[in-house]
């Protein structure tokens, strides 16, 4: 297995140039659906080794809200996105205008609304990525999940076998005036998808 502890300077600048235009596609499509302008700061991306992705949205009892999908095509994988419950009420409110039921709770509205949100998020770094590589990459349909983080990642397991274990970690912030919203995105390539994954991005793996 690669070493992914090591990269040059390089290959990360590679990676992050991945985030920034997947964030910005995101930031510029989530404009377009609220009719609002949306701006983005500087995304923290990474390839972090599976474990530490999960610790650093909060740990495995974290209680999130998810998009899931798997990526078939020529470099097939599973891709999360995920929002804190805080996050997710303040994007309802502050962005979208959508009066919140009560805390820990979610309506069929304002479900639906993240569904659509998270399905525009997820599919903005996908296209970003397939453009940058020029690799042809097919989302499933998108599933939308509220519980522990362990657990959902756990589910995404079950229904698609076998998955790497390194991720392209990428954490936004969006922003709307004052106000921000956290969303976290990865990217988990299936353990043979990596090597073609890379070799796309121009970044060699010895």
């Amino acid at each position: 297995m690669t070493n992914f502890y090591h990269f040059a300077e390089f290959q990360m600048d590679v990676l992050k140039e991945v985030g920034n235009i997947g964030a910005g596609n995101a930031a510029t499509a989530l404009s377009q659906l609220l009719d609002k302008p949306i701006d983005m700061q500087v995304p923290r991306v990474n390839l972090l080794p599976f474990e530490d992705i999960v610790n650093s949205v909060g740990g495995a009892d974290q209680v999130v809200l998810a998009v899931f999908l798997r990526v078939e095509g020529e470099a097939p994988g599973n891709m999360f996105f995920f929002f804190t419950p805080a996050s997710a009420k303040r994007l309802l409110s502050n962005f979208a205008g959508i009066e919140v039921e009560v805390e820990g709770s979610y309506s069929e509205m304002e479900l639906s609304a993240l569904g659509e949100i998270g399905n525009i998020l997820a599919g903005s770094y996908l296209s970003s990525l397939a453009d940058f590589t020029k690799l042809h990459l097919i989302p499933t349909v998108p599933a939308l999940a509220i519980d522990m983080l362990g657990a959902i990642v756990s589910y995404g397991f079950l229904q698609y076998g076998e998955m790497g274990d390194h991720a392209l970690f990428i954490d936004t912030q969006f922003l709307e005036g004052k106000d921000h919203v956290e969303g976290h995105f990865f990217f988990i390539p299936d353990p043979a998808a990596f090597g073609k994954l890379f070799h796309a991005l121009g970044v060699p793996l010895e």
